[in-house]
């Protein structure tokens, strides 16, 4: 049996930026994962012939935010409940008018490094042939540079593939959409972005068998 070790994307982007968390952060993380949890949901039964109503996708969203408030333990008044379920609401509409509406979640692939260090990858949406979407509920232009990462990561999970950037702005109103394709990975941003997943694996990760791991592998090695 070969031991490895593994970490997700996010925890490789997390160890590259650092930076303090305010509630302010932990609110706008409790709405961008509401809101991530109801378009993925409502994508695959749009994508199932199933015609999701707008209303059951705002109700979805409403209850998926009060969890994760709850869950942070955070408390908004109902004015600000209302403001942030507002910007959700629009989030929403932008999205069921997009290229991406009805896209499947990838399944998870793993980087695998040296045969040591495993980098769990999933963007948001794929067309199973030869594109994926990352999607961010707020403008990302330019690409700022933790994102820019995430996205290397998801280039090198899916080789081939072209990564588009899809942004549904919940800070503007109405909301903005935008997809923009993300250029190709080079060769010498392979190399940068392989061996700092590598590092940040062999000090972070969580020891698993290789022969375990049932998500489709992409290998890589990297001198660094």
């Amino acid at each position: 049996m070969t031991t490895i070790r593994t970490v997700a994307t996010h925890e490789v982007v997390r160890a590259a930026f650092p930076r303090p968390v305010n509630e302010k952060d932990e609110i706008g993380m409790a709405v961008g994962k509401a809101i991530d949890d109801t378009l993925s949901r409502f994508s695959h039964e749009y994508g199932q012939a199933r015609r999701p109503t707008l209303a059951s996708m705002q109700r979805l969203a409403a209850e998926s935010l009060d969890e994760q408030l709850a869950d942070a333990d955070l408390a908004l008044s109902a004015e600000e409940r209302g403001r942030e379920l507002s910007q959700v609401f629009g989030v929403i509409q932008a999205f069921r008018r997009s290229e991406v509406m009805g896209l499947p979640r990838p399944r998870s692939r793993m980087i695998l490094i040296n045969e040591q260090v495993g980098v769990y990858a999933q963007p948001d949406y794929w067309n199973g042939q030869d594109r994926f979407y990352e999607m961010k509920s707020y403008h990302a232009d330019p690409i700022p540079p933790d994102v820019r990462l995430q996205l290397r990561l998801f280039q090198c999970a899916f080789p081939g593939f072209q990564a588009f950037l899809a942004c549904f702005d919940r800070h503007a109103n109405p909301v903005t959409t935008t997809v923009e394709l993300v250029p190709p990975i080079d060769l010498a941003a392979t190399s940068e972005v392989l061996s700092l997943a590598y590092r940040t694996g062999l000090e972070k990760g969580v020891e698993k068998v290789l022969e375990y791991v049932d998500s489709p592998t992409i290998r890589y090695s990297t001198s660094r």
